[in-house]
């Protein structure tokens, strides 16, 4: 899968844009704040209706405008598609695929898989179990529809139990047919949950352990525990005996929505024992394994972007990751940079066809490519 021609309008520093891709390797280069991870974040709202960073949709709109418009033309197993995303603020958000308009947003992910690397990646062994379980949900979700139909199903169960039990400490009236309801419902989706997540956990490992003997020069064991409650309760009689404090927290104090997963490297905590190197090297590491595990699942190359990610990374392991990332087992990659001599140098030792673009306060420019694209299927 690759995507063709991206048309943006008043998205966040760039006013207009039209920019036709390479098949294999796109650099954007310029200063910081120049606007490079902006073309980045609109490939993602293509892909995942949202902006890579979680900002609300009207932070996403140029200064003094009302509105933004990605506009981006897939060929996604020889078939060419076109995404559409549209916000104003003043209307609700569109997202349609070849001209159909989407009722529920969730039903166009996976569609287009991605895999998104940055600097702020490694933030997530730092923050609370929700990051990390989002990032889960999120590698599940883009292989796995039912997955995220169950998850969905699942937190708004969630968000009703809890304001019953937030009703019940508040006026002191026990409703106990009510949780018990939502006791069974949680319980049925939280274990069809849990069972994807243990699965994926466990199938994945290999295939993450392999891409960090790739990257580290360092014999490192790293690992990834996923920890949850489930794996030693049942989750109604827990769900039942945590009543009188789930009550008392005004809130659902147990379930898969308290799972997390804990990164380890030689057999303990990276965030404690792990280098700033080491810990870059893991979620890159965690990221590559899993374009591939999704590739696999898919059978469609993720589009893979690259942020900023060789900053504070020595020269080799950098030409490492993309000599790596330009094999025949990857598709389509983006990369933003700020030192545009490196990316040269790098990219002319691979040997791929790439093209080159100049980013400066939203303005993009083409400066260079090797390339033998044969682009068919749209015009201008």
């Amino acid at each position: 899968m690759y995507i063709q021609r991206l048309i943006l309008s008043n998205y966040k520093n760039i006013s207009e844009a039209d920019i036709t891709f390479d098949t294999n390797i796109n650099c954007f280069v310029g200063n910081n704040g120049a606007g490079k991870t902006n073309i980045l974040s609109a490939i993602h709202y293509l892909a995942l209706c949202k902006d890579y960073f979680n900002l609300s949709d009207s932070l996403n709109v140029r200064q003094g405008e009302n509105f933004f418009i990605i506009d981006g033309y897939f060929n996604r197993k020889g078939t060419f598609d076109r995404v559409y995303c549209a916000f104003d603020v003043n209307k609700k958000k569109i997202v349609s695929l070849n001209g159909k308009e989407y009722e529920r947003f969730s039903d166009h992910i996976g569609y287009l898989p991605l895999v998104m690397i940055t600097p702020t990646d490694t933030m997530i062994i730092y923050q609370g179990s929700e990051e990390r379980r989002r990032l889960l949900n999120f590698m599940i979700s883009q292989y796995n529809r039912t997955y995220l139909n169950t998850l969905i199903k699942y937190n708004k169960i969630l968000e009703n139990r809890n304001k019953l039990l937030k009703q019940i400490k508040e006026l002191k009236r026990y409703d106990t047919l009510s949780l018990e309801v939502y006791d069974h419902q949680l319980a049925k989706l939280g274990s069809e949950i849990y069972s994807a997540r243990k699965l994926f956990i466990e199938d994945y490992l290999a295939t993450f352990s392999r891409f960090h003997q790739i990257l580290s020069p360092d014999n490192e064991e790293v690992g990834i525990v996923y920890e949850s409650r489930l794996h030693d309760d049942d989750i109604f009689q827990a769900l039942q005996v945590s009543h009188s404090s789930d009550i008392i927290a005004g809130f659902t104090t147990v379930g898969i929505h308290k799972d997390d997963l804990e990164f380890t490297i030689n057999r303990n905590p990276l965030k404690k024992f792990g280098s700033q190197g080491q810990q870059k090297t893991f979620i890159i590491a965690m990221k590559l394994a899993y374009y591939e595990y999704t590739y696999h699942k898919t059978g469609i190359k993720p589009l893979l972007l690259l942020d900023d990610i060789f900053d504070k990374l020595d020269i080799q392991r950098v030409e490492k990751i993309v000599s790596l990332v330009a094999a025949d087992n990857f598709g389509q990659i983006f990369i933003t940079d700020a030192n545009k001599i490196r990316v040269e140098n790098i990219l002319e030792k691979i040997g791929s066809s790439y093209r080159i673009f100049s980013v400066n306060l939203g303005k993009i420019e083409s400066l260079h490519e090797k390339t033998k694209n044969n682009f068919s299927g749209f015009s201008n």
